[in-house]
């Protein structure tokens, strides 16, 4: 059973501008040479933006760009943006393997305050990925609300659905207290770790971010990264350690 280090990216966006957040994300990912996967902000080349003009296809530039890094750091990236496909529009969360391969997952859960939903067709289905002995739950921002989409669970083989769920955001710094309660409460219930990671500074909307990038580990422990400025930083999560504690308190057997 191996670890898995993960490389938290708590930036700062550039609003509306793909070619200038392309350039800061290789800027901070610079000093990076060995790790397992590297985790971007939710619409991590415009910001949280309804301006759909911006959305792309899967073979455009910035999904190339995704696949040009995780070759040169022979790691995999997971992060989401504006996806346009068959005349509809997603907020589409991508796991770019080093191979060039690519699973999708678009957000089931659209936010109605920001009216996402008016621009941006919601998901029907999970995704859970792969990687290096691990399955990855994949989620976006406000899928975090709502504990039934993730629901954890013994498959037929006896294992656990997965063992780590990822969470990408625009999560505004005035409920970052939520964002803190909910990221722990994932991993607790489901007895996962939980990675979250947040933006910082503000957008076009006056909004404004702290980032509380974090990783949780199924018994509540948060390893967090510094607040209100960018970091990078990565961390080693254990398995073994993991199934320790689900040996130890059978909670999802008893679900």
């Amino acid at each position: 059973m191996r670890d898995l280090n993960i490389t938290l990216v708590q930036a700062d966006q550039i609003w509306e501008n793909v070619q200038a957040n392309l350039d800061h994300y290789q800027s901070l990912l610079t000093d990076i040479d060995t790790t397992d996967l590297i985790v971007l902000p939710e619409m991590f080349q415009t910001a949280f933006s309804m301006n759909t003009s911006l959305a792309e296809t899967m073979d455009g530039k910035s999904i190339s760009w995704l696949k040009k890094m995780a070759s040169e750091k022979d790691c995999a990236f997971y992060t989401s943006l504006m996806i346009s496909e068959d005349d509809t529009f997603y907020n589409r969360g991508v796991f770019v393997f080093p191979s060039g391969e690519v699973k999708t997952y678009d957000k089931r859960k659209t936010f109605g305050l920001a009216k996402e939903n008016d621009f941006f067709t919601a998901g029907k289905k999970e995704q859970i990925v792969s990687w290096k002995g691990w399955n990855i739950q994949l989620q976006i921002c406000y899928d975090l609300r709502f504990p039934e989409i993730v629901r954890n669970r013994i498959e037929e083989n006896g294992e656990p659905a997965y063992d780590l769920i990822v969470y990408v955001a625009n999560w505004p710094e005035k409920r970052s207290a939520h964002w803190n309660a909910l990221l722990k409460a994932r991993a607790i219930e489901n007895q996962s770790f939980v990675v979250g990671v947040n933006r910082v500074g503000m957008d076009a909307n006056n909004f404004t971010y702290s980032g509380n990038a974090q990783i949780v580990d199924a018994l509540g422990n948060v390893t967090s990264l510094p607040v209100k400025k960018e970091a990078v930083q990565s961390h080693v999560i254990n398995k073994a350690g993991l199934n320790s504690i689900r040996e130890m308190l059978p909670f999802l057997s008893d679900r």
